[in-house]
């Protein structure tokens, strides 16, 4: 089944922008490029932030929304876990002091973007799992086919 719904394409816009903003930015970029994530994780994450354009007509498949909210979720605790250290000591020698400042306040507000983060993959997974209960007709929905879905909340919250 595909959704097509304005909500879901929004709150995965929303997502999209606030990751490229506030999470992987040029100043957090060298950090998060060492989290431990295999490479079909950060291609997920590739598609849910940055690829919204080409769901826009066909639609989100229910299995490949779950994939990437998931991919998401995992980014999130390896975030968590690997790059709030890594980010404090991260090279500042090179920045003017501008620059310097403006990596200050990023490295400040991490944890505080990736609880906001975390919070709009819950708020997608919450809507998504919505939808596919009003649209199962009986059937078992597809979320249940996910088992990793039930440690979402343990990747979200920490």
């Amino acid at each position: 089944m595909q959704i097509k719904t304005p909500e879901i394409y929004s709150m995965i816009e929303a997502i999209g922008h606030h990751f490229k903003t506030n999470i992987s930015n040029r100043f957090t970029r060298g950090a998060l490029s060492m989290l431990v994530l295999d490479n079909a994780t950060w291609n997920q994450i590739e598609e849910l932030t940055e690829k919204s354009d080409n769901y826009r007509y066909q639609g989100y498949h229910l299995d490949e929304l779950y994939g990437l909210i998931l991919a998401m979720a995992r980014f999130i605790s390896a975030a968590r876990k690997q790059a709030a250290q890594s980010l404090r000591y991260g090279n500042v020698d090179r920045l003017t002091s501008q620059d310097r400042v403006l990596r200050d306040m990023v490295v400040n507000n991490f944890s505080s973007n990736l609880n906001i983060l975390a919070d709009s993959v819950n708020k997608l997974y919450v809507k998504v799992v919505e939808i596919d209960k009003a649209n199962s007709a009986g059937r078992p929905a597809i979320y249940t086919r996910f088992p990793e879905l039930a440690e979402l909340g343990r990747y979200l919250v920490g």
